[in-house]
């Protein structure tokens, strides 16, 4: 085994180098990434099933696209990951994908 030829000093930001300053923004545009924007969705009946909600809403294009996104857990129902996407899902309810949450009404 050999010596290092580093210090640990080496990998630490330099004076000056602003780092604080880059948190700082850092932090700045991340609360506003988190923001969630809120749509309504209106349905005639008793309930929508979850990936024909999601084609209703607009959040996706096809069914195809609707079943991957549901499968591989991006969706959030009522706050608790749905993998169902027959998920009946009735006035009230609340669903969340891409930072989008839209409430059937």
């Amino acid at each position: 085994m050999g010596i290092c030829p580093y210090k640990i000093t080496d990998f630490l930001p330099q004076r000056g180098s602003g780092i604080k300053r880059k948190l700082e923004k850092m932090k700045k545009i991340s609360a506003h990434i988190k923001q969630k924007e809120h749509r309504k969705i209106e349905i005639i009946g008793e309930y929508i099933r979850l990936d024909a909600l999601l084609k209703l809403a607009g959040a996706v294009m096809t069914g195809g696209h609707a079943k991957m996104v549901i499968q591989e857990g991006e969706i959030k129902v009522n706050g608790e990951i749905c993998t169902a996407r027959g998920k009946k899902i009735r006035p009230g309810d609340e669903v969340l994908f891409e930072n989008v949450i839209y409430e059937v009404v």
